[in-house]
């Protein structure tokens, strides 16, 4: 059997690439990038010239057979995606499975991932929370939001520049301006930044000052005070 390695790759700065991830992907028989263009500039940066091979949520389905056949045979694979870890909010998990009900060994190296510093960074409590990624773009968005309405966790999203404003909108609506929030954008890039304060604050300031780059966004969970307070 072959063994297939899961490479979190930087969500910004080059150097935030560790030095076991360039080892396998230099050792690696098949490197699987989501875009290979992308991955390209990365690849060369770190003179890694293995075979690239274009895998994505657009034809892992079609592909994921014969890559698994691969590491049966014995081949070392390894998958990486455009930014940060495959899986999260990215394609992997079908071949991760795949590979896993083949009985193939499969290794998640640890390394960059954009939540885990915006949470970290927000000043809200990261010991329990909750990930939800994108939320869906039209149908279920609404029932989405209000069935988290109540979650008493701290509450993660992922979310473009153009649909941001949009996002604290509605997060405001179902949730209430006054929940504290920050938008963390551009992780560990020259123009990072966090805005925080409350959801009414955060968008009040992008209202005045233009989205750009991608958003992670961090909102406290309901407090389990606030039932009460309302009743009296």
């Amino acid at each position: 059997m072959g063994l297939l390695y899961v490479v979190p790759t930087p969500v910004g700065n080059l150097e935030d690439m560790t030095l076991r991830a360039v080892r396998i992907l230099r050792e690696a028989d098949l490197i699987l990038a989501e875009d290979t263009r992308t991955s390209g500039v990365l690849l060369k940066h770190f003179d890694i010239k293995n075979q690239l091979m274009s895998h994505h949520k657009f034809n892992e389905h079609g592909t994921s057979a014969a890559i698994v056949e691969r590491l049966k045979a014995g081949a070392t694979v390894a998958l990486i995606s455009d930014a940060g870890t495959p899986g999260i909010s990215d394609p992997g998990f079908f071949l991760v499975r795949e590979a896993v009900n083949a009985g193939v060994e499969v290794q998640c190296l640890p390394g960059a991932t954009a939540f885990v510093p915006a949470l970290v960074s927000s000043g809200l409590p990261c010991d329990r929370f909750c990930f939800e990624g994108f939320l869906p773009q039209k149908k279920g968005r609404a029932t989405r939001l209000e069935a988290l309405k109540d979650e008493p966790r701290t509450m993660i999203f992922y979310e473009s520049p153009y649909r941001v404003l949009k996002t604290l909108q509605q997060l405001a609506e179902h949730f209430g301006g006054d929940r504290r929030a920050s938008a963390c954008r551009e992780i560990s890039k020259v123009h990072e930044e966090s805005v925080r304060g409350t959801l009414d604050e955060v968008l009040a300031h992008f209202k005045e000052t233009e989205p750009r780059g991608e958003f992670v966004i961090v909102v406290e969970g309901k407090s389990r005070t606030s039932g009460k307070q309302a009743d009296k």
